[in-house]
Parts: C-alpha cells; sequence; structure tokens
C-alpha cells in the first residue's frame, strides 16, 4: 500500500521526488527483521493475580516452579533413573551407525553385514565343508534329456533304439490298423463349398406365377391413415340404425333449470329507458365538491369538536362497546 501511494504521489507531482527502488527494499528487510523478533519472543503469559497460585515462573529458565528442599538437592539417584535420564541418540549427526539396514534393504536386516575379524581367521569343520559343495549329478546318465529339453519331466524327444532302426522298411499289419484313421459316419456330409456355384439348369429356369407372386411386395399406403374421401357402399347407405343405436347415438341433454350464461351485452328494456331517478339516487350520484388544496387556506379548527357533540350522550349500548375488557 505504501508504494501505490508513493506511485500516486508521483504521478499527480511529477517534479517531486520519488523513493528509490534500493531504500523501498531496506525498509521492507528492516520491518521483516521486526516481525521476525517480534515472533521469536515467548509468550507473554497471561495470569491475573485472582488466578495466580505459587510463586512467579519466568519462560526459559532453569528454575523449578516449586523450591527443593536440601535432603532433595543431596540424593543420589538409583541406576534405573540415571538409564532413564539418558538422552536419546542422535541418528542424524553424520556418523551412519547401523546404516547397512537401511542400504541393502527397506529397513530390515540385510543379508550383507560386515564379517567378524575373528570369523574371518576361522577354519570350516568337516560338516560345514560338506554342506558348502555344490550338488553334483549322478554318473548314471541315461535318459538324461528328460532333463535336457524340459524341467525333468518325460520329454517326447528320445534316441531310437538300434533294432528300430535295423527293422525291415514294411510295418505290420497291426500297425498300420492303428495308424488308420477313423473313418466318418455314413451320413456325414462335408461343409459347402463356397461361393456356391449355380448349375446352368437353376440359370435357365422360369419362376412360376404363385412364386412371382408371393416375391412381389405389398402396396403400403404412405402414413397409417386413409383417404379423406372413400366410396360408402349401397349396403351401408340403405341401412337402417337399430333402436339402440338410435339411443346411443342420440346427444346429452341439459339437466332440468339449466340456464345458459347471460350474454355480455343485452337490450335495455323501455321500462328502464323511461324510468325517472329518484331524489336520493340522484343526491347520491352527486359527486362531492371539493375546494382545490391550493387556494384552501389553513383552518386550525377544521378538526375541533362540534359543541352538540360534546353535550352528546351515549347510549347503553355505547357505553357497553366502549367498556375496556378484564383480564
Amino acid at each position: 500500500m505504501a508504494s501505490y501511494s508513493g506511485n500516486r504521489t508521483a504521478r499527480k507531482r511529477p517534479n517531486s521526488a520519488v523513493v528509490p527502488m534500493d531504500s523501498e527494499y531496506d525498509r521492507i528487510r528492516t520491518r521483516g527483521r521486526e516481525r521476525y523478533k517480534y515472533l521469536a519472543e515467548h509468550k507473554q503469559p497471561k495470569v491475573q493475580w485472582w488466578t495466580c497460585v505459587g510463586p512467579t515462573q519466568n519462560w526459559g529458565t532453569q528454575e523449578t516452579i516449586w523450591p527443593l528442599n536440601r535432603a532433595t538437592q543431596s540424593a543420589t539417584t538409583t541406576p534405573r533413573v540415571d538409564m532413564l535420564s539418558q538422552p536419546k541418540k542422535n541418528f542424524q549427526t553424520g556418523v551412519h551407525v547401523n546404516r547397512p539396514i537401511w542400504q541393502y534393504s527397506c529397513g530390515r536386516t540385510s543379508a550383507l553385514s560386515n564379517v567378524d575379524p575373528n570369523a574371518m581367521q576361522g577354519s570350516a569343520t568337516e560338516r560345514v565343508q560338506q554342506l558348502a559343495m555344490a550338488k553334483t549329478y549322478p554318473q548314471h546318465t541315461p535318459n538324461r534329456y528328460e532333463f535336457m529339453y524340459s524341467c525333468g519331466r518325460v520329454s517326447p524327444i528320445w534316441d531310437i533304439s538300434a533294432s528300430t532302426l535295423a527293422a525291415p522298411s514294411e510295418p505290420r499289419p497291426r500297425t498300420v490298423d492303428l495308424a488308420t484313421h477313423k473313418n466318418p459316419h455314413p451320413l456325414f456330409q462335408p461343409e459347402r463349398v463356397l461361393p456356391t456355384e449355380v448349375g446352368s439348369a437353376a440359370k435357365s429356369h422360369r419362376t412360376s406365377m404363385r412364386t412371382q407372386d408371393l416375391s412381389t411386395p405389398k402396396l403400403r399406403a404412405e402414413g397409417p391413415f386413409r383417404e379423406p374421401q372413400w366410396p360408402v357402399s349401397e349396403n351401408a347407405l340403405n341401412a337402417v340404425a337399430s333402436p339402440r343405436c338410435t339411443e346411443l347415438a342420440r346427444a346429452k341433454s341439459l339437466a332440468d333449470g339449466f340456464q345458459h350464461a347471460r350474454e355480455i351485452q343485452w337490450p335495455v328494456s323501455k321500462a328502464a329507458r323511461r324510468a325517472t331517478a329518484s331524489g336520493r339516487l340522484s343526491d347520491l350520484a352527486t359527486p362531492i365538491q371539493r375546494v382545490n388544496m391550493n387556494i384552501l387556506q389553513f383552518n386550525p379548527d377544521a378538526f375541533q369538536v362540534k359543541p352538540l357533540a360534546l353535550k352528546a350522550q351515549l347510549s347503553s349500548r355505547v357505553a357497553e362497546l366502549a367498556a375496556p375488557i378484564n383480564r
């Protein structure tokens, strides 16, 4: 707001001195430091004299709230209190202690650990050396293709024996019988060849009249309606309605005593046109003549009660109505 007001002043008075930017920044820095100093001060206690209990305690001091006696000050702590009074170890000092646990895993104990020098100089026992030896394949090598081409299961790839290779080329009748595929059912029909070939007889064939009649599309009029005029048959013209149809075709009649709505304009009778108004009607029809307010002068006695009204006597009924209600 201060900089904005300064700019407005510079616009109004061009010849006036403008505060340089450096001094403006210095002022902002100075006010910022003052604000930080104010926020850095400790909170002032809101102590009132009627709520103050005990001695005054200042913030940020090592003084106890209650004074300690000499026996307490000269007492010796127990080992348990000494152990509990030890401060918690700070792991953010830059010394990476026990950090390999988090270096090679997600906080869990890592398999990569530092080996004790005594363990490095130790010698393994015969049992440990025996367990540390790698597992070797057995000396028996037949059927090793089961493990070569699969995961230990029987493989379809195997060696053909020499006797099989030396056998005659013609197979046995039993082998031929087993190798023959199963014949399909006698009524089995294979799939048709696509596209289907049309024969010459079907191409030159002429359809019958019935087929042409069935293939002709049905003529339908546009829209679900009939013509506005259609011929009436002679039988319908010469037909006579039955008494029941005549009764149903009769319109509903109005109720007895029904009167239609009165016309908006109706003729005035001759007697009404020749009638003469009475004196009372003439007086009521005469408009009230009021004096113009520009001409009328102020009358202070306009709202005074008349002397006759002051001398009047109330009737018993008016007195009864004027009496207040006792609640």
